[in-house]
């Protein structure tokens, strides 16, 4: 073999070693890859039907219901709600009417399986996601009333 098929040859096995570890890159990076939505959006189905994503909103006051370490509660954007079960222990920070943010996935019936709980950490901070939801419904909701007193 000549020098420069050898060349040649490395080369070509460069580019194909490049390829192969950038395909895993993406592939990885996407498997973890979670997108936050709120209940509005969920329930008009712009949410996944599987895999994993976030859902976000305030907990609506007198729905949580404890057996064990089963805690189920409903999470609001103000304009719509939804239910959601989680198995675990619940951050110090989770209460009701304070923003909290769920990720798992959702079952069947519609209800969100949670796997994880993330409460706000002190009065002031609310996740972006969260506050940009919530600030949606508020103006749908204006939008709406508005538009039923026509």
């Amino acid at each position: 073999m000549k020098s420069r098929h050898k060349r040649i040859a490395i080369i070509v096995a460069g580019i194909a070693l490049l390829a192969i570890a950038a395909t895993l890159l993406l592939q990885s990076f996407q498997s973890n890859l979670v997108f936050f939505f709120s209940p509005t959006e969920v329930i008009q189905g712009k949410s996944p039907n599987q895999g994993n994503f976030r859902v976000g909103g305030l907990v609506v006051e007198g729905s949580v219901k404890r057996d064990g370490t089963k805690v189920a509660f409903q999470i609001t954007d103000t304009a719509n709600s939804m239910n959601v079960i989680f198995t675990g222990i619940l951050p110090d920070l989770f209460k009701e009417g304070k923003g909290v943010v769920a990720q798992g996935t959702q079952g069947a019936d519609g209800v969100f399986v949670a796997d994880q709980v993330l409460a706000k950490h002190d009065e002031n901070y609310m996740p972006p996601e969260a506050a940009d939801a919530l600030e949606k419904a508020q103006q749908y909701n204006a939008n709406k009333a508005a538009g039923e007193d026509k």
